[in-house]
This record gives structure tokens, sequence and C-alpha cells, in this order.
């Protein structure tokens, strides 16, 4: 049972949805809300300014989208911006709408970087929502390409990653471009200093809306094997080859370590692909499709893939490198385990990592087992790597050694 949209627990008559919405809604499997879609959807009709606080996989594309679908007009320009701080999180909230608003005649586009300009000129005259990162965003207000005098939404998606990644100038300046009247909801998996600034200056008397940030122990099993750092990559390697009914996400802590664990991975029969921020949109999104198709099965990333990406199906996600702190733990093994599903969490843990996994521990929520290391093959790690432009890295004075990992 799919764990989006409200039907069973709420009379769609209370919800006054336009019937053709509620027919691509029905089409697409969705049965049951998230909790942060059952108490947002109501109130933004009403509307109201919003502030959810939820974490990763809570569903607020549908919680946000939904309502936005039924209050715009067909034709009348633009009507709602939404801010993403990714482009795969642009790409990805603007398929969702264009599903949900199928029927009604409602066009939203993606605006984002790292693409030509020209054809987003174009599409943003046919449209009724712009979905965009803030630097792109900027660029058509500064070419005069766009206006927002007219809109009557703005949201700020996953607005500490936005502000993390420096666009909170960005943000101001692009507010500076809209009436105050709009209705303004912000969603965020953390409150930072610079998304509480925000709250209180451009939003009206937001309701404040919190979706549980525990994990469930009884969906989620986490695990951890403490070994020596040249058994890692052959334990990992053991594992991803255990049969698996799902998907699986590996997480690494840099872009060089991305490519070269994705590469190793390859020589050893696995269907892998890469993704990180110093790719090509297109390579990126490539990733991406590639997964959810299943023409791969496992996905090798940088954090970027850890906030807001729609990938279904998650069965393992595993720390080949731990991250820093305990919120970041949680973003990662966010995307297993979602919708009411069970999934695993794996972490391998070396020597040069306990710092960062004390941190993690420190959050008295986070419970992760030992488990004991079982016996696996000692397959051969390739740390050699072929020159890459200057442009993609540029810090090129990495180790060239081989070793048997």
């Amino acid at each position: 049972m799919k764990n989006l949209f409200l039907i069973e627990r709420m009379k769609l008559e209370e919800l006054k949805l336009n019937q053709n919405l509620v027919k691509s809604i029905k089409e697409m499997g969705y049965e049951e809300p998230t909790e942060i879609q059952e108490k947002c959807i109501p109130l933004i009709l009403e509307g109201k300014d919003i502030f959810g606080q939820s974490k990763t996989g809570s569903g607020k594309t549908a919680a946000f989208g939904l309502p936005i679908l039924e209050r715009i007009k067909p034709g009348a320009g633009i009507q709602a911006l939404i801010l993403t701080p990714t482009r795969e999180l642009c790409v990805q909230v603007t398929e969702a709408l264009n599903n949900f608003g199928k029927y009604l005649n409602i066009k939203s586009v993606s605006v984002y970087g790292g693409v030509g300009i020209e054809p987003q000129i174009m599409a943003i005259k046919k449209a009724e929502i712009i979905v965009g990162t803030p630097g792109r965003v900027q660029d058509h207000l500064d070419r005069k390409t766009v206006s927002f005098q007219s809109i009557k939404f703005l949201v700020l998606d996953e607005a500490d990653r936005m502000f993390d990644m420096g666009f909170v100038d960005a943000v101001e300046r692009i507010l500076t471009h809209t009436q105050k009247d709009k209705q303004t909801l912000l969603f965020s998996a953390t409150i930072s200093k610079n998304v509480n600034h925000i709250l209180k200056k451009h939003l009206r008397n937001p309701v404040i809306i919190k979706s549980p940030e525990h994990v469930d122990p009884t969906k989620l099993r986490q695990t951890y094997y403490n070994v020596k750092y040249y058994e890692k990559f052959s334990l990992l390697v053991h594992l991803l080859k255990k049969e698996t009914s799902g998907l699986e996400l590996v997480f690494c802590s840099t872009r060089r370590e991305v490519d070269l664990l994705a590469r190793n991975l390859r020589k050893q029969g696995i269907r892998v692909m890469g993704i990180h921020g110093g790719l090509t949109q297109n390579r990126r999104q490539q990733a991406l499709d590639q997964l959810k198709r299943e023409n791969i099965n496992v996905l090798v990333a940088t954090d970027v893939a850890a906030r807001g990406l729609d990938i279904p199906n998650i069965m393992q996600v595993y720390n080949y490198d731990v991250p820093k702190t305990s919120e970041e733990y949680i973003h990662r093994i966010g995307r297993t385990a979602r919708a009411g599903e069970k999934g695993e969490a794996i972490t391998l843990l070396i020597e040069k990592d306990y710092s960062n996994f004390d941190s993690v521990l420190s959050n008295k929520k986070i419970q992760i087992k030992k488990e004991e290391v079982p016996r696996f093959e000692k397959v051969y790690f390739e740390r050699n790597v072929e020159r890459r432009p200057r442009q993609q890295y540029q810090n090129r004075g990495f180790n060239q050694r081989r070793r048997n990992y």
C-alpha cells in the first residue's frame, strides 16, 4: 500500500479537491497520507502560511503540491515558485507536480543551472509553476525573463539544506521580487539560524507542523561492522552480493571516493553507478533514472543523494564512510524503511571513523547494533584513477598508489 495521499481516513468532500486532481491521484495508486500531508493539506487550502519540520521521505512534495494545484488557474501565468537546493530535487518536484496535475492543464517547469537557459525562457512562458534552484532563478530575474509579482505561493523546500549550501542571500533577494500577500510554505528537517530568520521575517503567523523525528526500530534495522581499513571494500562487496529484494544505496564522504568505489564495484560484477555534485546534470539524472528502472541495483553517492530525492524501493543503506553528525546519519538512513516498509542501515566502521561514529551515537535515540564480521573473500581495490578534467577536480594531489583492501 502506497502511503502518500488520504482517501479512506478523510473524506474527499472535506478536502474539496478538483475531481481531475483526485483522478490522477487514484491512478497513481496513492491511498493513505503521511502525517505531514494529513496535517498540511487542509491548512494550506485555508490559506495558512506553514512551517513543516519533517525528515526525508515524509512526503512533503504532495503536502504542498496538491493544495497548490487546487488553487492556481490554468493559463493565468506564473502563480507559484518552489525553490529547491539541488537540481535533482528540482527535477523530481517538477515531475511529481506534472503527474499530479496532468488532468488540470497546469504546467510546471524546472529552472536550474548547468544547462542552457534559452529553453527555460521559452518554457516559462507556458507555465503556471516554476520549480527552481536559487542561482538560476536569480539569473532569470537579472535577465528579466520572469516576474514573480503575481505569484500566490512561494515554497522553500529543504530550506536547511539550501542555506547550508550558501543560498540564503539568493533566497532573500528572490523574496524581494514577490508580493507580501503571497502564501509562504517553508519545509526543513532542522531549524538552523538562517531557517529561523526566514521563518520570522517572511511567514505570516505560520502554523508549525512537526512529524516524528525518531527512527522506528520495528521498521529499520541498524547495524555496524568494525573492520580494518584494508577489509572494508571486500566486506562491502560480500554484503552487496548477498540476495536482496530491493535497491542499495552506498554513501561516501567525497566525490573522489564515489568514483573510485563505483569503478571497483563494477569490476566485481555489480551493476552500479555513482552520483555526486561534480558530475554534469545529465550524468546525475541518468544514474537516478537507471536506478529507478532497476537497470542498476547499487547507487554510490555523496550526501547530495541523502536529501529530498525520490528513490523508491531502497532496502539497504550503507555508510561506507561514517557521517560526521547524527543529523547527517538520520538523513542518510531516511532513504530506506519508507512508506511503512522495512529497511536496513549498515555502517562499515574503521579506526579513522571512530570520532564521527561517537558523534552519531551522541543522539541517544539512535541505536546501532554491532554485528559479527562474516567470512568473506578478499578482493582487490584499485586506487589508480584516470585523469579527470581540471574543472571537475580542483584538488589533483591524491595518492596514486595501489592497495589490496
